[in-house]
């Protein structure tokens, strides 16, 4: 089971939302058709005080998943790719409660064409203040005019029925780089207190749009940044971003990860400024959390083949670097991989530990957790199975002891290991019961010979479990055929 191919493949998430305070509210659901055969469940009225949570969607106080199916066909065009938003609810998310969206939707401004991949990087937050999350959608291989593989990106708006319309973000530097929208963050870059929009390319510039956003005309203002990337040898420019408050300054910082490493700018008024490099370059993907909670946001770099700081680490490994004062703190790191204590597996060449990363906390003890996502894992017989490990966070910081291994073979967890499943391959953690511990939710985009499929494990007091676990896959939102090669899955929003 071959799985297309196509750039990068980057793994990106920002740090774990806070905990919701606001009040349950239920929701109806009524089916309705995309633009395209796109199968959809729109959730009924919400709220009329939304809940201001960067990644609620319809404003009902429950966060929302939403998963990128790159290369879904949409009105007969291959790979023109969609996105699906399953609503979160007092049960969790179920395949029934979800939307689905691509560039033949309604108000979504462009149209599905072949090999665009629209979905191919996800990212939330309140852009336009009016608290409902908002997802932005970027689409790096989209043509743009006579630009082959400009690149665009879209915010696709939250509101009372959840997500609908969208507006473009236009790239600044056309003639500067290629596939903008490669990389999203969202954060408070420049301290004003507005949510802003970082976006990267294959260039060095990478681009922050300006908090005050709205659905007529987009970001209120912009302003670029040198990500200190070595363009000239390594054209592959910012393919992954990041973001967290390092220094606890009230700004948020941005990570930019390239191939020739992984640069930490300090957010200021006047935009990001360098503050140090953190681990090589090529990583497989960035996170950032409190995992300590001593008010400093730290950084983990997922790296997902052998590399200098753990050169023994065949199968990959996750490094944190701790912040402070100063911002992130290089001196004051750990790794961990398949041969830290308390980690289950065996460490194996391309294993890819390290791949996808996400954060949240699982048991709801305050200390953020960190998942760890292994897309080329072994599994018995069953090569690039995939494997997911979830590490426990505590006022030391990150431990191996009483890590959480998952796979399709554990108790609970539907399905079966197959090769080529590459379970891992994206991962997410959020409250999406309003629990009071984030859930895990697991893309592997393989599955069913590249449909694709997503589990979600609850979250627990004694963490994780597969007890009532469920998954569902692509023809289940709408957006699988047998051959199609949707690639449900591929990637999440926050992870």
């Amino acid at each position: 089971m071959s799985r297309p191919q196509h750039p990068h493949h980057p793994r990106r998430s920002r740090r774990s939302p806070r905990p919701a305070r606001s009040a349950a509210l239920s929701a109806t659901v009524v089916a309705t058709v995309l633009a395209g055969g796109l199968l959809i469940a729109l959730p009924g009225s919400a709220s009329a005080a939304p809940s201001g949570l960067p990644d609620d969607f319809n404003g009902d106080g429950y966060r929302d998943l939403a998963t990128s199916a790159p290369g879904a066909v949409v009105n007969g065009k291959a790979k023109a790719g969609a996105v699906v938003v399953n609503y979160g609810s007092a049960s969790g998310v179920a395949a029934a409660r979800h939307k689905t969206m691509s560039q033949s939707s309604a108000d979504v401004p462009g149209a599905s064409e072949v090999s665009d991949r629209f979905g191919t990087e996800l990212a939330h937050g309140d852009l336009n203040d009016d608290g409902y999350g908002d997802l932005v959608v970027g689409t790096p291989l989209e043509d743009v005019e006579d630009d082959v593989d400009g690149g665009s990106v879209t915010v696709l708006w939250g509101g009372a029925s959840g997500l609908s319309g969208g507006t473009t973000i236009s790239d600044p530097n056309v003639s500067g780089h290629d596939r903008f929208g490669q990389s999203l963050a969202v954060g408070d870059f420049t301290g004003d207190g507005k949510v802003d929009l970082a976006v990267g390319s294959t260039g060095k510039d990478v681009w922050i749009f300006k908090g005050g956003f709205t659905k007529a005309g987009g970001a209120a203002g912009k302003l670029s940044f040198d990500a200190r990337i070595d363009a000239g040898g390594y054209p592959d420019g910012a393919v992954q971003l990041a973001a967290g408050d390092f220094d606890d300054d009230g700004t948020d910082d941005v990570v930019v990860g390239s191939a020739t490493g992984n640069f930490v700018h300090r957010g200021t008024s006047a935009g990001p400024t360098f503050q140090t490099a953190a681990g090589p370059g090529l990583a497989g993907a960035l996170t950032a959390a409190d995992f300590d909670r001593d008010g400093h946001d730290d950084l983990v770099v997922g790296t997902d083949f052998v590399g200098v700081l753990d050169p023994t680490a065949k199968g990959g490994y996750a490094t944190v670097f701790y912040g402070g004062a100063a911002g992130v703190d290089t001196s004051r790191d750990a790794v961990f991989s398949q041969k830290t204590e308390g980690v289950p597996g065996e460490d194996e060449s391309d294993d890819s530990f390290g791949g996808a990363l996400a954060a949240g906390d699982v048991d709801g003890d305050g200390y953020p957790d960190l998942a760890v996502g292994a897309n080329f894992e072994t599994i018995g017989d069953a090569s690039h199975a995939g494997n997911v490990w979830v590490l426990r966070g505590g006022a030391s910081g990150l431990t191996g002891a009483g890590a959480q291994s998952f796979n399709q073979g554990t108790e609970g967890v539907p399905g079966a290991n197959e090769p080529s499943d590459m379970f891992g391959d994206a991962v997410h953690l959020a409250d999406l019961d309003k629990d009071g511990r984030a859930d895990l939710s697991v893309g592997a985009a393989g599955e069913n010979s590249d449909d694709g499929a997503v589990w979600v494990l609850r979250g627990s007091a004694d963490a994780v479990t597969g007890t009532g676990a469920v998954s569902f896959g692509a023809s289940s939102v709408g957006i699988g055929e047998s051959g199609q090669d949707p690639v449900f899955g591929d990637a999440m929003s926050g992870s």
